[in-house]
């Protein structure tokens, strides 16, 4: 266990003491080929061969400077967790020695099999071939003495196999179309619009030793058993309290570690479920914000070893307590310093404000299900809608001024005032005066509004963010694309604007809902609005499919039809293998370690039957509790052999993706739903001694 100082943390000097940053380069590179690669970062100019030779040198000499001995590409392939492949620096000579060398050739490109990863049907197995291609705008770093190189990853004829490529490309049809809406309504200053996130990641921590002890866990990173324990997040004394000794310790070294990665970890705090907390970092360009919170979830982990802890990043890993989402906070910003979602003091004269606002708010609402199927994993199912984070309805909170403000518009056609949070008064001397916000916040909106930003609520713990950034990035651009197209034809830019703003409020005020999420009437009333409540990821996954999303995605150059539609199968696989582990793992444990202690349990309960009987004679108790456990024994057997067949009835319906994931939800996720209830009714009756299980007493108070 670390005995981390933390008054010998020296956090300026530590943050991104382990980057290849922008300081770095501006000191070891010479200023003509910084200056180019500045360009390439920032520009998007293609980038020199002798510019890469130069910089792959001095990346190499900074690098093993650090401790390296190796070089990766690090990418992000669609299995929803980082690769990488380590070559040493190490070139032998003649004389029997070697030496250093990295190249220009080494840093671009890397030639990883593609034939291991998720192609959806791109690449048989036997084309193995695949490219890595250097991704200069997110800084290499040294860990675990190795550089680390961020890459994006394509098949050998050129589609994209991974999560950063749509990302990135994503980023520049945004860029395109914001700029032609800016210049057309007269903003001279900006040259670059970039989109900014900030991801808020929860996570749980437990004992090793317990985890240990848990196969469910080991093996599918939720628990499939647990009755619920006497105490829970009832009392909700965990949010925002003290922080454990030990818990404060993980934390401080786990900040460290990312600090010296360049990750602005910024707040940390106890979340609502016991054994929850959360991290969040300052925001940062997309791209970097994407590769930095695999990063963060990767530490997080390894981290958490070295104090004799388990972190969880899985959506639900306890039943009947909170889950684990991923706030992921989405803003667009310039080069010359705005922020397109910041509404200033007088937001209702705020055109520039107004516009980007609608663009965003149409897009949600024409693309809501491939935002949904952006949030869609096994693990999101059990955790949307479970009033403990949004529910599969895609709506906007935007909060009483600019509500107020969009009513004026669609009533008049123009706004004539905002309202103001003005102050709030805590009625004693000793206490300010606070400032309020111009409006609340809303904790069950899936998309809100919160100040000069929006929050992307439903995105699971352990997703990548690149989806639903690829995603909402694209569906936007596409809305200032119409908005473009219609402005450029404009005889009167003001008024097209104006008809514009208007226009969208009244066909798309359905989306917008400031109420409580939660709520079943909110379910009733989204249905009459005509909003689509997707529950499931295997209905979710059918968005992808659909024309008009591939249209889009196409028409931006960010997936083309092909790879759209190898996306849609690589998602159905992924529920469809999930779901057939956790099936699998749930019959080991029931068949191999519930069953026999509970067949103890009953046969130790019998002879102490009979020794009771023959010295009282009154065992009616005894025999009470012997029957409830060998009834609900019985059902548990039965209801195992019903898993064991749905588990063969799905897995044999090869060649339709699609119908097999539906099978696996259908049959083999409501058998493990019956062979659960039958466990966790026994684990409340049964002796505790006899349970080989930790229970969730154990795993959730025992940190």
């Amino acid at each position: 266990m670390s005995n981390t100082d933390t008054t010998s943390i020296n956090m300026a000097e530590i943050f991104g003491s382990n980057v290849f940053n922008d300081s770095v380069m501006r000191t070891v590179l010479p200023k003509a080929i910084y200056k180019s690669l500045r360009k390439t970062i920032e520009d998007g100019i293609s980038l020199d061969a002798q510019v890469a030779e130069v910089v792959a040198s001095a990346m190499k000499d900074w690098a093993i400077a650090k401790g390296a001995t190796h070089f990766t590409h690090w990418f992000q392939p669609m299995t929803g967790v980082t690769a990488e492949k380590h070559d040493s620096f190490i070139s032998p000579t003649p004389d029997g020695r070697v030496i250093l060398e990295f190249s220009g050739k080494e840093l671009i490109k890397g030639e990883p099999d593609a034939s291991s990863f998720p192609s959806g049907g791109l690449r048989a197995t036997f084309e193995a071939r695949g490219y890595t291609a250097w991704d200069c705008t997110s800084p290499a770093f040294v860990k675990d003495g190795s550089l680390f190189i961020p890459t994006a990853f394509a098949s050998y004829t050129g589609e994209a196999l991974d999560k950063k490529t749509p990302l990135l490309r994503s980023m520049d049809a945004i860029n395109r179309q914001a700029m032609r809406v800016l210049k057309l309504i007269g903003n001279t200053s900006t040259s670059r619009v970039v989109t900014t996130v900030g991801p808020e990641q929860e996570y749980f921590l437990i004992d090793q030793k317990l985890f240990e002890e848990r196969k469910d866990l080991i093996l599918t990173g939720r628990t499939l058993f647990g009755a619920k324990p006497p105490k829970g997040q009832d009392l909700e004394d965990h949010y925002f309290g003290q922080i454990k000794d030990r818990i404060a310790a993980y934390m401080t070294d786990l900040d460290i570690e990312l600090w010296k990665l360049g990750v602005s970890a910024k707040t940390k705090h106890n979340e609502v479920a016991p054994a929850q907390h959360e991290l969040a970092p300052i925001f940062t360009t997309t791209n970097i914000a994407t590769d930095h919170n695999q990063l963060t979830m990767e530490t997080m982990k390894k981290v958490a070893l070295r104090h004799g802890l388990v972190c969880l990043l899985h959506e639900k890993p306890f039943a009947g307590v909170n889950g684990s989402g991923k706030h992921n906070n989405w803003s667009m910003g310039t080069d010359d310093g705005q922020n397109l979602l910041e509404p200033g003091k007088t937001p209702h004269d705020n055109t520039q404000f107004l516009l980007i606002l609608s663009a965003v708010i149409r897009a949600v609402d024409v693309y809501a299900d491939l935002l949904r199927v952006s949030a869609a994993s096994p693990g999101n199912d059990h955790r949307l809608g479970a009033n403990e984070a949004p529910p599969a309805i895609i709506s906007i909170f935007l909060g009483d001024q600019l509500t107020d403000i969009l009513e004026q518009i669609e009533k008049s056609g123009n706004a004539l005032t905002s309202k103001s949070g003005g102050f709030l008064e805590l009625g004693t001397a000793s206490l300010p005066s606070l400032p309020k916000d111009s409006t609340d916040r809303n904790r069950t909106s899936p998309f809100a509004f919160t100040g000069n930003k929006f929050e992307f609520r439903m995105v699971g713990s352990s997703q990548s963010i690149a989806q639903c950034n690829f995603t909402l990035n694209t569906a936007v651009a596409e809305i200032l694309c119409e908005i473009a197209d219609r402005l450029e034809k404009a005889s009167d830019i003001d008024a097209e604007i104006s008809a514009i703003i208007l226009e969208i409020i009244k066909n798309h005020k359905r989306v917008i809902f400031n109420g409580n999420g939660y709520s079943s009437e909110w379910v009733e009333e989204a249905a009459r609005r005509g909003l689509p409540n997707i529950t499931t990821t295997v209905d979710a996954i059918a968005a992808i499919n659909a024309e008009k999303n591939k249209a889009l995605m196409a028409k931006h150059g960010v997936l083309s039809y092909i790879e759209m539609e190898s996306r849609t199968e690589i998602q159905y696989e992924i529920y469809t293998k999930t779901i057939n582990i956790e099936g699998l793992t749930a019959v080991e444990i029931a068949k191999r370690q519930i069953l026999p202690a509970v067949i103890n349990y009953k046969a130790d309960l019998a002879s102490s039957i009979g020794a009771i009987e023959s010295i009282d004679g009154d065992v009616s108790v005894e025999k009470e509790l012997f029957s409830k456990v060998n009834i609900s024994m019985k059902s548990l057997s039965a209801n195992i052999a019903k898993l064991e067949k749905a588990i063969d009835t799905a897995a044999n319906l090869h060649g339709d993706t699609k119908a097999q994931a539906e099978a696996y939800r259908d049959l083999v996720f409501k058998a493990m739903g019956e062979v659960r209830a039958d466990a966790d009714l026994l684990e409340t009756i049964v002796d505790a001694d006899y349970w080989p299980l930790p229970t969730y007493s154990d795993l959730l108070f025992k940190v």
